[in-house]
């Protein structure tokens, strides 16, 4: 371990948990190191952009390099990439197809299917576009955008009948927007593919901005009410789990 470049980063640690920042003797303290060293380092620290004093309290606190790191950070983060390992784990406590989608000019897009062990036909492929009033995964993503969005999509793709269970009545299909953002999972029981039930949890970005969707999809015959309950909890924890991984917090 190379001491100063420890100290430095020790520095970095405590000023970043003091949002009205930190003097020089109260880190001289914390680190057991005479206030001359410490001049040292934050000057150091100073030159590169990670810490900045305030000129009225001369406390130290985060610099902007920050912002500009994690930005940059957050712009390479690869949505399948980061997401993969998490739905491998969904997959091996469900065993059933998993899917990750993104929204696209109203539809949903699939970027990620998990196929599972269990024999199941169903139209996703990775690439293929679907329709997001009669989706799991549709209805999640729509269930977080802003209310004139949502509109605007509606009145553009209409809520076209795909099966006998398809929500077609605005009102109604309202109504289960309301449902799904209260409850924080969204359900399709073969509104989309007869024969075809699936649960779907929202995954929020940086910006707490809904950015994709991840689903279990499996035959109505398997995905029975007692199941979805059991399922909730787990889709909604990876949902969570991806959304962290892009930079979401609760704050």
């Amino acid at each position: 371990m190379v001491k100063s470049v420890d100290r430095a980063l020790t520095i970095i640690s405590l000023v970043s948990k003091r949002k009205e920042g930190i003097g020089v003797t109260e880190l001289a303290s914390n680190l057991d190191l005479n206030k001359s060293s410490i001049f040292r380092l934050l000057s150091t620290l100073v030159d590169h952009g990670f810490i900045e004093q305030n000129p009225e309290t001369k406390k130290y606190r985060l610099g902007y390099k920050y912002l500009e790191l994690s930005s940059m950070l957050l712009e390479s983060i690869d949505l399948r990439t980061q997401a993969k390992p998490f739905l491998e784990e969904l997959e091996s406590h469900i065993n059933e197809v998993i899917h990750l989608t993104v929204y696209d000019q109203g539809e949903v897009i699939y970027i990620e299917k998990l196929e599972g062990s269990e024999t199941l036909r169903t139209h996703s492929q990775v690439g293929r576009r679907a329709p997001m009033h009669c989706t799991a995964v549709g209805k999640v993503i729509l269930a977080h955008l802003p209310l004139n969005e949502i509109v605007d999509i509606i009145d553009k793709h209409g809520l076209p009948k795909h099966t006998e269970q398809t929500i077609t009545d605005k009102e109604s299909f309202f109504k289960e927007l309301g449902k799904i953002r209260n409850e924080g999972i969204g359900m399709e029981i073969e509104e989309n593919e007869q024969g075809i039930t699936c649960i779907a949890a929202p995954i929020f970005d940086n910006r707490k901005k809904i950015t994709a969707a991840v689903s279990i999809s499996g035959p109505s015959i398997r995905m029975t009410e007692e199941r979805l309950t059991e399922i909730k909890p787990i889709i909604m924890d990876i949902g969570k789990k991806i959304s962290k991984r892009l930079g979401y917090t609760d704050n």
